[in-house]
């Protein structure tokens, strides 16, 4: 998997276990909704300055959003 599927997988479970709608993080983004909804899908690629302004709004690391983590399917 790639950064941009890695990140999309990290940010749909990060933003879940908040509860927090895309609507809600797009708003605290400074962001569109469609565009959250193309990283959580992994069409579209964030830069550095917008997984800094997500992970701000989420309360966590960058590094949170980036580093692949192990699928608790698999164990």
């Amino acid at each position: 998997m790639d950064l941009n599927g890695i990140m999309a997988v990290n940010l749909r479970r990060t933003r879940h276990g908040m509860n927090m709608s895309q609507e809600e993080l797009a708003h605290r983004c400074g962001l569109s909704t469609r565009y959250i909804g193309d990283i959580e899908r992994g069409k579209k690629s964030a830069s550095l300055t917008v997984l800094g302004l997500i992970a701000d709004a989420l309360g966590v690391e960058p590094a949170e959003l980036i580093t692949r983590k192990p699928d608790p399917a698999v164990d």
